[in-house]
């Protein structure tokens, strides 16, 4: 799935990354405004993991299409 498409219904994105992340706050959505780089960091904050580990999480969230 194209990440330009996801910065580009954001708002509609919104509600599949909180489902993903849980931990993740409205606050920290609105903060990522589409930005994968950001969606990572914000990952590897909330979940204690390594920046590697995060990038693979949302890597696989782009493989899901569920965007």
């Amino acid at each position: 799935m194209n990440w330009e498409r996801v910065k580009g219904s954001w708002n509609q994105s919104k509600g599949t990354i909180r489902k993903q992340w849980g931990k993740l706050t409205d606050d920290d959505v609105d903060k990522i405004a589409g930005e994968r780089d950001i969606l990572v960091g914000r990952i590897q904050e909330r979940y204690g993991i390594a920046k590697d580990e995060a990038e693979r999480q949302v890597k696989d969230w782009e493989a899901t299409g569920r965007m």
